[in-house]
């Protein structure tokens, strides 16, 4: 089996990570797999937010918890974050984004650094504390954040969970 599908059938969403800093180079290269993530009309109407500060992880992640009334919350404490916008008058921001997500997972898989997609600001980006947060991060007003690589180091392996049956249907 080639490394492509090795990853794709062996990365997992990691929600416990080491306190280890993922390094720049690495990093980089996790980038230039998003930017190179396919897009409608390859509009590549996207932009990205890479946050590598814990303070500025943890204040999004409060203004996140006081916006959903989730105590505690805090993106299962990552090294870095990545918020992957798109622009709000493309009807396939949605989409475009679910491709950059995967491209960021697998680059991160194939790097030995865990990922997970955090999806709770794709309701709430637009409430005031929480594009205050993100205006002052950098992510463009125009923007709505569909979702939020959260990168680090696995704490602990992650098991394989079987997948369903019967949910393809070959037509020849």
């Amino acid at each position: 089996m080639n490394e492509v599908m090795q990853a794709i059938l062996n990365r997992r969403s990691i929600r416990a990570f080491t306190g280890r800093h993922i390094e720049m180079e690495e990093l980089q290269q996790i980038i230039d797999a998003a930017v190179y993530a396919p897009s409608a009309k390859n509009e590549q109407s996207w932009h990205f937010t890479v946050v590598r500060s814990r303070e500025k992880i943890e204040e999004l992640s409060a203004a996140i918890a006081a916006a959903l009334s989730r105590d505690g919350y805090n993106m299962y404490s990552p090294d870095t974050i990545i918020l992957v916008g798109a622009d709000r008058d493309n009807p396939h921001g949605q989409l475009d984004t679910g491709c950059v997500m995967e491209n960021i997972f697998l680059a991160a898989y194939s790097l030995g650094i865990g990922s997970v997609w955090l999806n709770q600001l794709k309701g709430i980006c637009d409430e005031p504390e929480i594009r205050r947060v993100l205006t002052k991060l950098g992510m463009p007003e125009n923007q709505l954040v569909w979702g939020v690589a959260a990168l680090g180091y696995p704490a602990k392996d992650t098991p394989v969970k079987p997948r369903k049956e019967g949910t393809v249907n070959i037509v020849e």
